[in-house]
């Protein structure tokens, strides 16, 4: 057996002259670098409110800054010391501390200044310097002079493998899959809580946890250290397939086997004795909390029998259990332990440094304990923020001790034992008497409620913020009763995958925000009801709204006029614009192969009616959209750039794939390229996918896709029509919105232009075969395609023959619910003029007709 005392093998005594040593400058200004994250950690969580930060930055701060720089730092020490490797130069850990802190920085800023390329960068940066540390670990483990070790590197490895996929799971996350975002969120906090962090921590305990209580390192810890390692990498990897694959039971499966690899580390250093000591006592709360948060989840999972509790239950309670029990509490355990090897040269003055922190721990570890079942518990009003106030006072009041002994150390050299003399009673009763004046203010004020917490938090007196979420084009809440005269506050968070803001009817709003950000928004004093809406164009109309009731507040002033308004009626025979052109119908025969076609989102003025000119949304500046061809297995390659100030996506009916990645919403600026390969003949829609779809399909957003039946003969003419409602107006006004949902269009017309084909009627001659392909855009009626004056003799619809030139019979029309499509093929039998209708009078005599002009 090995003894481990003081010195250990965690932390041996430096020769002079060793490169790397824990003693050295280097190595004491990286632990100051983890304590600078935990302060900017505790300065962002107090300054959450004052800020209207997201609760994800200080969570990152601690997790992504403090936790990773000390596992960066720490594994390579121990790694070289237990396995008796020489160490790497000086310079590889600045340089790795250099290049993670930069990367940390880069991904934290990305996010709250709403820069995707800079968080895309600070990711992979991240990533890259954990792929580095790992692969420098390789070659420890392999010349490692003490094998009994070398378990430790595989925890190492292990951990490095779980941060390159949940940063593989955060570069999903921001690319924007809108179905998977929820699991792979769920997959990205797992891999590094369980994974990066916790593989790490369990590992290194092996050897930390009997440096503490000197005890000694037994056989047994070394053979549940063996068993531990593949038990928790087998379970995580399950938990993460089940997470990805949406499976409940192969979830709590992995967490199960997780739980049994935590089981069996206790197992093998469980000391069978009592322990003291702030380090001990926080290395043992961290690992029970870990613990209870595997425990709790997989009970949340049995009794839902479905993954799609998870997300709720990972942000409101596991990530704070996490974040404040376990990680926090492990860095101030670890560093408790470890800092005085950093800063004492000597016994004396060890003894003075651990005597200096200690003081006040038994009051920092109640506390920073306490605030866990506070922070994660299902509470609202101030009990959540007193936790979060607790914790905060535990990491400051350490943090300041060790910042107290490091600086000096660092800027001046060796300690002064007088000036670091103890005064523990007067650091504990500080400590008691600031979280005490904490938690009276927090129940006094009880301001803001928990960061992160959804739901109305009131607050007591004139004043009141209330958490306002929005997700699934909704608010939630949606009403909010608050007695007149009180000042409202509302904290706005943006949960959703599309970018939603809030505007009140008295002029007040907020920025647009994307997912995760979060704003504030002080309405001051209301003292009557207040209208609130998403002023995203189409969302309001779609149900996005809230209303604040004054309570014995002024009424609101009732609405006049009600129902919707009358649809403004179309001058059909106004002289269209002196440069007006006519939408070309003609169609192309088909060219089979790859069809690889450029389409911008773009704003542009458009002529809907003769002499009419609106700015209208369309994909290459165009109303429909340019109509495409092919045959049955071609693949068509569509590349969208959203040149708008809002944002835009593109559906393909022609295509068959899932819809998450290629139909999501682009914002501005942004590209997709859209593949797929046409499967099944018919004539097909493709318009806009971003909600709400009624309205970006209505300004105009839309366009057809006409894959020929195999063995289709060619004919002499072929024209290709898209019907649609036509809905004048502002693109994204009220009137609009309203209009559509009442279904009260202001006309209909056929490729972009009410009654075009009038003043521009489509060429034929007389026994000519003229195929006539039409499609329904909609949004919202049906169309009855007729030909005056002749029959069709052919027939074809949503891919099916309903009649041949050889049957007998005719038809009349051809019938199109909105998104159907198909074509009719027809002669004329002598020179003229053929009108062409929707057959729905009322849309053909306000704008769905046109003529065919046939010469003999």
């Amino acid at each position: 057996m090995i003894q481990l005392g003081a010195p250990s093998p965690a932390a041996p005594a430096v020769k002079p002259g060793r490169r790397g040593g824990p003693r050295g400058p280097v190595f004491l200004g990286a632990n100051i670098v983890v304590l600078g994250w935990l302060a900017v950690a505790v300065t962002l969580l107090l300054a959450h409110n004052a800020l209207a930060h997201p609760i994800w930055l200080p969570v990152h701060a601690l997790l992504l800054g403090a936790a990773s720089n000390a596992i960066v730092i720490w594994s390579g020490h121990f790694t070289t010391t237990l396995c008796r490797v020489p160490d790497p130069p000086r310079w590889h850990l600045v340089v790795k501390l250099a290049l993670l802190n930069l990367a940390v920085i880069a991904t934290l800023a990305g996010v709250v200044f709403n820069a995707e390329t800079l968080t895309g960068i600070g990711g992979a940066g991240v990533a890259v310097v954990a792929l580095a540390h790992g692969a420098g670990l390789i070659p420890m483990k392999k010349s490692a002079l003490s094998a009994r070790f070398d378990y430790l590197v595989g925890f190492y490895l292990a951990a490095v493998a779980a941060l390159l996929a949940g940063s593989a799971a955060g570069a999903a996350m921001a690319s924007g899959v809108a179905r998977w975002y929820a699991r792979l969120w769920t997959t990205h906090v797992h891999v590094m809580l369980y994974g990066w962090i916790g593989l790490t921590v369990v590992g290194t305990l092996f050897t930390l946890w009997p440096t503490t209580i000197r005890e000694k390192i037994t056989p047994r810890s070394f053979a549940m250290s063996r068993r531990a390692l593949p038990t928790l990498t087998a379970a995580l990897a399950v938990t993460t397939i089940g997470l990805l694959a949406g499976s409940w039971w192969l979830t709590a499966a992995g967490l199960l086997g997780y739980a049994a690899g935590v089981g069996l580390s206790i197992v093998g250093l469980w000391p069978g004795r009592s322990f003291t000591g702030p380090a001990a006592w926080m290395l043992v709360g961290a690992t029970t909390w870990l613990g209870i948060a595997v425990v709790v989840e997989v009970i949340r999972l049995i009794a839902a029998r479905s993954v799609d509790v998870l997300p709720a239950l990972v942000e409101n309670t596991l990530l704070p259990l996490l974040a404040v029990g376990f990680v926090a509490q492990i860095l101030l355990g670890a560093l408790s332990q470890l800092l005085p090897i950093l800063v004492a040269n000597g016994p004396p003055v060890r003894k003075a440094v651990i005597g200096y922190l200690d003081q006040g721990w038994q009051v920092r570890v109640c506390a920073i304990n306490a605030a866990v079942p506070l922070v994660a518990g299902p509470w609202r009003g101030a009990l959540p923020l007193i936790g979060w106030v607790l914790a905060a006072v535990a990491v400051a009041s350490f943090v300041l001790l060790a910042l107290r002994l490091a600086l000096p150390v660092a800027l001046r050299g060796p300690l002064d034992i007088d000036a670091i003399k103890p005064h523990s009673a007067a650091v504990t009763g500080a400590v008691a008497v600031t979280s005490a004046a904490a938690v009276a203010v927090a129940l006094t004020l009880g301001v803001g409620g928990a960061p992160g917490s959804s739901g109305a938090t009131g607050i007591s007196g004139a004043a009141r913020t209330v958490d306002v979420t929005l997700n699934n084009m909704r608010f939630s809440p949606d009403v909010i009763d608050v007695p007149a005269g009180t000042r409202l506050v509302l904290r706005v968070t943006n949960v959703d995958g599309l970018p939603h803001d809030l505007r009140v009817d008295t002029g007040e709003h907020t920025p647009r925000l994307r997912r995760g950000q979060t704003t504030v928004l002080d309405l001051g004093a209301v003292h009557q009801d207040r209208d609130v809406w998403c002023d995203v164009p189409g969302h309001r109309a779609a149900g996005m709204t809230m209303t604040i009731h004054a309570v014995g507040g002024t009424p609101r002033h009732a609405h006049t006029g009600g129902g919707s308004p009358a649809a403004t009626a179309l001058d059909l025979a106004a002289d269209p614009s002196p440069d007006w052109t006519p939408h070309d119908a003609a169609l192309a025969p088909a060219a089979p192969g790859v069809h690889r076609v450029e389409l911008r989102a773009v704003d542009r003025e458009l002529e809907i009616a003769p002499g009419r000119r609106e700015i209208r949304w369309t994909f290459g500046g165009a109303e429909p959209a340019p109509t495409l061809r092919g045959r049955v297995g071609d693949t068509f390659e569509i590349t969208l750039i959203n040149d708008t100030t809002m944002g835009h996506g593109i559906d393909f009916h022609a295509g068959a794939l899932a819809p998450d990645q290629p139909m999501r919403t682009l914002e501005p600026g942004q590209r997709l390229v859209y593949r797929f390969t046409a499967r099944r003949a018919g004539a097909w829609l493709y318009h806009c996918s971003t909600p709400p779809m009624t309205l970006h399909i209505a300004n105009g957003m839309y366009g057809a896709v006409i894959i020929d039946p195999p063995g289709l003969p060619p004919v002499d003419r072929e024209y290709a029509l898209v019907g649609a409602q036509l809905y004048a107006g502002a693109p994204d006004s009220d009137a609009k919105t309203t209009a559509i949902r009442a279904g009260q269009p202001n006309g209909w017309m056929f490729n972009g232009t009410a009654a075009q084909y009038m003043r521009a009627p489509l060429p034929a001659h007389t026994g000519e075969r003229v195929r006539v392909w039409v499609v329904n855009a909609g949004p919202g009626d049906s169309i009855a395609f007729h030909v005056v004056g002749t029959q069709f003799d052919t027939v074809y619809k949503e891919g099916a023959w309903l009649l041949r030139p050889a049957d007998p019979g005719g038809s009349q029309a051809l019938d199109l619910a909105p998104a159907q499509g198909g074509f009719v093929e027809l002669t004329f039998p002598e020179p003229g003029h053929y009108p062409f209708m929707d057959h729905d009078m009322r849309h053909a005599e306000n704008g769905a007709h046109g003529v065919f002009e046939v010469a003999g």
